[in-house]
């Protein structure tokens, strides 16, 4: 059995982790830093946005492969797909600019809530219907 949907936005969001990683890499290359932060803010944020988007990603991602295992409606599955994209490349770019309130932020954690509360909802739904 093929996952192409998950496939698709599972790459995004491992193309999204790595840019974050490869950050906190030069990061800690530029400060000279091999372990933690060293007290530098940059550096600290930098580890938080990339910790935040592995944090959130996989069981957001499970539960779209979930969904898409148990046939459920692709147009369903692209949405919360997109909406997750699209809601950790604003929480990275919001996190990462401020540690306060910010646009990004905000909506980027939303969008996230969203998919993955409309996916558990759906994947529920899926099981008590059948």
């Amino acid at each position: 059995m093929t996952f192409p949907i998950t496939a698709l936005y599972g790459s995004l969001c491992a193309l999204l982790v790595l840019v974050l990683a490869i950050r906190v890499v030069r990061q800690r290359r530029q400060f000279k830093i091999g372990v933690g932060s060293g007290d530098q803010k940059q550096l600290e944020l930098s580890i938080r946005v990339h910790s935040n988007a592995v944090e959130y990603i996989p069981i957001a991602l499970i539960l779209l492969a979930l969904f898409e295992a148990n046939n459920g409606n692709s147009y369903l599955a692209h949405s919360m797909g997109m909406l997750l994209v699209i809601g950790r490349v604003l929480h990275a770019q919001g996190l990462g600019s401020s540690p306060g309130v910010s646009f990004g932020r905000f909506w980027g954690t939303l969008f996230t809530w969203v998919a993955i509360l409309a996916l558990s909802v759906a994947n529920l739904s899926m099981f008590f219907v059948q």
